[in-house]
Formats: structure tokens, sequence, C-alpha cells
């Protein structure tokens, strides 16, 4: 008889991390490496990763904080801009210094005023990647203080994304931490091989009301925003239908309290050391767990050209739910995301 309480599936990859530099690095790297196999390192650190040796540095200190014996293996992204020069692009793909480009509209999120001002800049930086087979990252909102918040993302589709794969069709595009059911719609009825998305566990858990339950919830704030239930549900369809354009990416954000419970608190929500049993908590309401590993472990390497993981993972149902207490740093401390349900997945296996 099959035992419900346990799963089984290949070890994981974060297709969508920010793990910063220094102590944060340091305070919170383990918590990616004990239970994926990669991830996709996002670029925007304050001074941000726009060459290949800039990647391959960033890379040797994510290295050198990882616990002893540990596989994690950190996959580079370069950090786009209007003056990216697409020859080191290129030779930082091909060195593998480089596994995707990573496109933020300048000023949509953190650490992203560096970022591209007008897309047609960088054609010929899409050319590179479509060259070499290489995906394209972006963050999906268009900038502009007429637009509401919520609506950034459709437009976003509307206004950039529809024109430049009409621009440049053999494109491997990932649509990063999507939030609403114009994307489902529109990424579901493309091909797999040049469009996908990585969902958080974070959009998948809660609508935009959690910012505002009982006051201002400033570490239930990230970019994109959260949106309507309907978008939620919708989310949590796509990511558990084990449709290949759909993968894991938890775009894990750390940020001490003194820098989210401020006057001006950052965006980003800190949920490594939970995501695998967000995941599968979801999953489970769901009916879903059977579509586990084609989102957690398999839809996301096929769509880079990666081998999936061939080592095995096991997790149990808990009857009690489990605590994740909040990651210490100095005299402060990162929050681990709360989703308003309880978690009873853990893991059985190293």
């Amino acid at each position: 008889m099959k035992n419900e309480n346990v799963i089984t599936f290949n070890r994981p990859d974060d297709w969508h991390l920010h793990v910063r530099d220094g102590d944060v690095l340091a305070a919170v790297i383990a918590d990616t490496s004990r239970d994926f196999g990669r991830a996709i390192i996002m670029p925007n650190l304050p001074v941000p990763i726009t060459t290949r040796s800039m990647a391959a540095a960033y890379r040797a200190e994510i290295l050198n904080q990882l616990p002893d014996k540990s596989k994690f293996s950190p996959l580079m992204t370069c950090y786009l801009t209007d003056t990216t020069d697409p020859d080191d692009l290129r030779e930082g793909l091909k060195s593998g210094a480089y596994t995707a480009a990573k496109l933020y509209p300048a000023g949509a999120t953190t650490n992203s005023d560096n970022g591209v001002t007008n897309i047609s800049y960088l054609d010929d930086v899409f050319d590179v990647l479509s060259e070499l087979g290489c995906p394209l990252l972006v963050h999906g909102e268009v900038v502009d203080d007429n637009v509401d918040v919520f609506d950034r993302e459709n437009l976003f589709i509307q206004k950039i994304l529809i024109p430049l794969r009409a621009r440049h069709k053999k494109l491997k595009i990932v649509f990063e931490h999507i939030t609403t059911k114009q994307a489902v719609e529109y990424i579901e009825n493309e091909n797999p091989s040049y469009l996908a998305a990585t969902i958080t566990p974070h959009h998948l858990s809660i609508n935009r009301n959690a910012m505002f339950q009982g006051g201002i919830r400033p570490h239930m704030y990230c970019l994109p925003i959260a949106k309507r239930e309907e978008h939620r549900r919708t989310l949590v369809r796509a990511a558990c239908s084990g449709d290949q354009h759909f993968f894991l990416g938890t775009d894990s954000a750390p940020h001490t309290k003194d820098k989210k419970e401020s006057s001006c608190g950052c965006a980003g929500i800190y949920n490594s050391p939970c995501a695998i049993s967000a995941y599968l908590q979801i999953f489970e309401q769901a009916e879903a767990l059977g579509q586990f590993n084609d989102f957690a472990s398999k839809n996301g390497p096929l769509f880079y050209n990666l081998p999936i993981n061939t080592e095995l993972v096991t997790y149990r149902r808990e009857n009690r739910p489990l605590v994740f207490p909040n990651v210490a740093i100095d005299a402060d401390s990162i929050e681990v995301f709360s989703p308003p349900f309880n978690l009873y997945w853990t893991k059985a296996t190293s």
C-alpha cells in the first residue's frame, strides 16, 4: 500500500534565488544548499554582476561560504544594462561563467536602478542569447508611475514581451515569478521550448490581503506584488498541472528586519528554509503530489538543457506543524516566510 505521508523525488533546483553577499550570504546559503542541487543566482547586488569576471568572483564567494561536503552548484547570471557588451556576454556564456542573462527594467525592484531603460538597445544581446540557446530571464513589469502597481505585469506582456518575442523568435525566455492569471494563460499557449515561467511559494500561498491584515505586514511585501485571490488560484492550477511551461523558482530574497520594518521597507520575502515544505503543502492541498517532481525537479532542467539531478530525496509528513526559526545575523535577524497555513512536510534524507 502506498504511504501517502512520504514522497520521494529527484533533488530539486531553485531557478530563481537571491543570496546577497557578505554577512547575509554567509547566514543564508546553507538554507538553500541543504535542499537544492543547483540555483540560478540573481545578479542584482548593490554593485550588479555585469561582466564575466564579476560573475566568476561572485560564484567563488558563494562556494567559499558553502557547508563542508556540500554538492550545491550556483549558476550565475549576467545583469543586463543599456550598454551590455554582446561579446563579453557571448564569452561568458560559452565559458560557463554565465548560465543566463537577467533583464531588470530600470527601477522595477531591489537594486535595479542600473537596469534596462529601453529594451530595443539590447537587440544584439538577444541575438547572442538566441544563437547560443541560453535563456533570457525577465522581471516582467513595466515601470511607469501612471500604471497601477497591480497592473504592471499584464501591461508588460502586451507592451514588451509580445513585441520582443515577435522580433526574436528563437529567444528562450523565462518569465520570472509570475503573479497573474493573464501571465499563466499567455504562457501555457506558447511553445514551451521558448517560453516558460517560475512560480514562487509565496505567490502560491498569499493574495494581496496578506499585506494588510491587522495593519501593514512588511514581511508579506514583495515585487511583483501579490495579486487578487483569483490570480493565486490560477497560479496553483498552473504549478500543480505538471505542465512543462512552469517550474520552481523561490525568489527567496533576504533582508534584515531593520530594512523590512522601516518607513520605506525593502521588497522581498525570505522563504528558503521552508520553501519545499510550503510547495509540498500546496500540492497536497490541490491533490497533486503526483505532479510535484515535474514542477520541482524536471521542468526547469529541461528548459535550460541541463541534466535532471539523479539523486533522490524523501520528505515525510509530520503529525505536528513545523517551526522555521528566523535567521540570526549580528544584532538583527531575517524573518522566514510564514504562509497562512501550517506546514508539515520535512526532509527525511540528506
